[in-house]
């Protein structure tokens, strides 16, 4: 395919560390990050930049651990490191599908993973690398969908594409209402209103007023991502 084909040509993925576990219910499924390795490679060889940020919520939920009595700010950290394990297996699995990577990480680990320093994370989606954003903002009390939101401004991704098991956003929710209609367009604002959970608030509202595209799409199907990115109708746009 060629770079024409496509209507984004630089995007930020966001992966749930949920949907990294596959049916196993915890921790990092091979088959999965295999099958998305593949799907990344496609439009990586067809000149798309990528970057990529990633949940921990496989390995630990901050919000669980503070309804758990734990203090939320401690909570939060230990979820951020969470998803350094994610990005580490993502490179892994990257890296064996011939695609250079990089690993950067808000939380200072030298021995792992480059810190985040936004232009030097923008040189490497210069050079065809993918880019993997670790450990949220580094912040407690945001959210890896706010980290998604703001690491797609800084780089200035083309769109923020959010990664689900379901095709689209909804009504109401598909696996309890058959009858539920998926929006192939909706606003941010009906996001929020709405309350339809698609990502926090913060990120909707970071996404809502710098005029950051997000699309939501079901990552589960082969071949999607590049779906998405040449405009198919396959998920759901949010915009303005």
């Amino acid at each position: 395919m060629a770079m024409a084909d496509y209507k984004y040509k630089r995007v930020l993925l966001k992966l749930s560390g949920e949907a990294l576990m596959g049916d196993a219910g915890y921790g990092i499924d091979p088959k999965v990050v295999e099958d998305l390795a593949c799907q990344i490679k496609q439009v990586v060889d067809d000149g798309i930049e990528v970057a990529v940020t990633v949940g921990g919520g496989n390995i630990f939920r901050g919000m669980a651990g503070s309804a758990e009595g734990m203090d939320r700010s401690q909570a939060d950290y230990i979820g951020m490191l969470a998803t350094c394990m994610n990005a580490l297996a993502l490179q892994d699995g990257f890296e064996r599908a011939d695609i250079p990577c990089r690993v950067m990480s808000a939380i200072e680990m030298r021995q792992v993973a480059e810190p985040y320093i936004r232009r030097r994370a923008i040189r490497h989606l210069e050079k065809g690398r993918v880019v993997i954003f670790a450990a949220g903002t580094g912040n407690p009390y945001f959210t890896t969908d706010t980290t998604a939101a703001l690491r797609a401004l800084e780089i200035d991704a083309e769109c923020l594409m959010k990664a689900t098991k379901v095709d689209g956003v909804y009504d109401s929710d598909p696996k309890v209402n058959p009858a539920a209609v998926r929006f192939e367009h909706i606003t941010y604002l009906d996001v929020i209103s709405k309350e339809l959970q698609v990502m926090d608030t913060t990120a909707t509202s970071l996404c809502m007023d710098n005029g950051m595209p997000m699309l939501v799409f079901d990552i589960t199907a082969p071949g999607n991502i590049a779906r998405v990115l040449k405009g198919e109708n396959v998920g759901t746009t949010i915009s303005s």
